[in-house]
């Protein structure tokens, strides 16, 4: 079995602390993903899993065994990295082949494996090719073929697609979530992409300033932000964002009109929609056209409500104008509250 626990990781680099005490089981077999933008520690998280940075405090188990005092060889993982790190001098049989040549495997087993592999990767048709011949796609498939090859018990990819153009990244995203599925490895992905987390993972964990602010489901990240951070790195468009007063008994007043919220003494609350979630209708929030952005099948628009900016993805037949007035109704169960001081959602 190959659960993973981090427990009370921290990492500082002199003055600066880039992970705070993260705690973090991730379940056997299950495909994680470390979610954030640059420098929030996602990529130091990863490499103290990998045995390729200390960490200042806490542990690290894989199924049974603590392994954070073991070298990287020792810890029955292999790792993809953004790169790629194949060699242009060996062909894509011996690039497949080279980590478990290196462990002295007899060839027969060798031959079976990187076989193996190479089909689940698509790429059997290439093993006699030099990996320096190959586009980008196909030189991804053959480090991620290297991987599976060694049979891990974990697998860390740290941005692996980041290299290859919007085409490819699709094709290679459902393929890799098919062939970790059947390969049955544990899985730890590193992105800033939300495209590709939402598509990939099982869970996410979304990471700012070095710490796990939400560990849950995509379905559950987007629906339910746990903080505002979420809310609005999520989403393309995020989430927005209004200023709400309390208007009692749990009413609250959003632009001059209420909707029920949740009870609490707070002075004020930020009342936060997706954009999709909003519908033109005769009641609702007050908007003034800005901008507006045709996307094909749906039209982005640029709303300014009570001074503050607010999109809405509308249906693309509309007819719209920037200045024309409307009201947009948002979808009572789609509505979400946040505290304006903690960040935290209320419920």
């Amino acid at each position: 079995m190959a659960q993973i626990q981090i427990k009370n990781v921290a990492k500082t680099f002199g003055a600066y602390q880039a992970l705070h005490s993260i705690d973090l089981t991730i379940a056997d077999q299950e495909f994680m993903v470390l979610l954030g933008a640059s420098g929030c520690g996602k990529t130091t998280l990863l490499r103290i899993i990998a045995g390729l940075e200390s960490a200042t405090t806490g542990e690290v188990w894989i199924g049974e065994r603590r392994v954070d005092h073991l070298p990287p060889r020792d810890r029955g993982i292999a790792m993809v990295f953004q790169n790629y790190a194949v060699f242009p001098h060996l062909t894509v049989f011996e690039n497949i082949g080279f980590g478990l040549r290196m462990q002295k495997m007899p060839e027969a087993e060798v031959k079976r494996r990187v076989e193996r592999t190479a089909t689940l990767m698509h790429i059997e048709q290439l093993l006699k090719r030099y990996s320096g011949e190959l586009s980008g796609g196909q030189r991804q498939r053959v480090a991620v073929a290297r991987a599976l090859a060694m049979e891990p018990d974990v697998i860390l990819m740290d941005e692996p697609l980041s290299n290859l153009d919007a085409l490819l990244r699709l094709e290679m995203r459902a393929e890799l979530k098919g062939v970790l599925a059947e390969s049955k490895t544990t899985a730890i992905y590193v992105t800033h992409d939300q495209v590709e987390a939402m598509s990939l993972a099982d869970r996410i964990s979304v990471m700012h300033q070095g710490h796990i602010v939400q560990s849950a489901s995509p379905i559950e990240v987007y629906r339910n932000p746990a903080a505002r951070f979420v809310a609005s790195f999520i989403g393309n468009p995020p989430m927005n964002f209004l200023p709400a007063t309390p208007a009692g008994g749990g009413t609250w007043t959003v632009a001059g009109e209420h909707f029920q919220g949740p009870k609490t003494d707070a002075a004020g609350l930020d009342f936060a929609i997706r954009p999709e979630d909003v519908t033109p209708s005769e009641t609702g929030l007050p908007a003034t056209v800005r901008l507006v952005e045709p996307l094909g099948a749906h039209l982005l628009v640029t709303f300014a409500v009570d001074g503050h900016p607010f999109r809405a993805v509308l249906d693309s037949e509309r007819v719209i104008q920037p200045g024309e007035r409307m009201r947009l109704a948002p979808q009572k169960g789609r509505i979400r509250w946040f505290h304006p001081e903690t960040t935290q959602a209320v419920s």
